[in-house]
């Protein structure tokens, strides 16, 4: 699966478009097929998909990471 953020705050307008052209860019078999042989998984989502997958795994690692201890940074 490939996925690509943007900060936060990003404007729709500027998420969409990006969420487009990717999806294009995902599309062409030259591109499908060169992730394919590095094991990776084209396939495109909505924003809205992409940040509930992202809240989901926050949610899901939370307490895998706490009680690691780590703190973030370098």
């Amino acid at each position: 699966m490939v996925r690509h953020p943007a900060p936060a705050g990003t404007p729709k307008e500027i998420v969409n478009t990006l969420n487009a052209e990717i999806g294009k860019a995902l599309a062409a078999p030259d591109v499908r097929e060169k992730l394919a042989v590095q094991g990776a998984e084209p396939r495109t989502s909505t924003p809205q998909e992409f940040s509930t997958y992202i809240q989901a795994e926050i949610a899901r690692l939370a307490p895998v990471v706490k009680q690691s201890g780590e703190k973030g940074g370098q």
